[in-house]
């Protein structure tokens, strides 16, 4: 018998799981049902609704990248630096995590609770603001100019990161979201 916290677990990863097929089909509970092969009744009695369990996926991703952010900041004292690892932990997670690639990038969401995706911006907007930190640290450090705008270069960062995303998702997971990254953390961080 399992229990209530690994029933939950188990329907989010189910959830990642087919948000896996390229096809990019429509979640559906039933069709999520079927596959834990448990009542569309017994999902509910888990998530309220089957928005709350793209906000599970949601929290999921927000938990996953910004410890590893949060992490970042505290043992890298080089701003630049940090910028380039966490924008690398954020593609090598989508990467990892093809299902959980397509919520990021809003793929999964269209046709899902609008707030879902209002929930996602939060994410990226708390994202760019770390990274506007890290570059701010590097203005400090003499690595980038006085006048240097970070928030501009946060928003190219984030801009580059969702742009990766989306081909990540619209090539059907071929294209790495890491393929050029030795060449393009050059040019985005120079």
């Amino acid at each position: 018998m399992t229990q209530p916290g690994e029933r939950k677990l188990q329907i989010l990863q189910t959830i990642a799981t087919m948000l896996e097929n390229p096809a990019g089909e429509k979640i559906t509970t039933a069709a999520l049902a079927t596959r834990l092969d448990v009542s569309e009744a017994a999902l509910y009695r888990h998530f309220p609704s089957k928005a709350r369990m793209f906000e599970g996926l949601i929290e999921f991703i927000e938990n996953a990248l910004f410890s590893v952010v949060g992490q970042i900041a505290a043992d890298e004292h080089d701003g630049l630096r940090q910028a380039e690892l966490m924008l690398a932990a954020c593609l090598r997670f989508a990467g990892k995590n093809r299902g959980l690639a397509r919520v990021m990038a809003g793929d999964a969401l269209v046709h899902e609770n609008p707030r879902l995706q209002e929930r996602i911006n939060q994410l990226f907007e708390r994202l760019e603001a770390s990274l506007k930190q890290s570059l701010k640290i590097a203005v400090a450090q003499g690595a980038l100019p006085a006048e240097h705008d970070c928030g501009a270069h946060a928003d190219l960062l984030v801009c580059h990161l969702l742009g990766r995303l989306q081909r990540f998702v619209k090539s059907g997971f071929a294209d790495d979201p890491l393929g050029h990254w030795a060449v393009q953390k050059t040019l985005l961080l120079a």
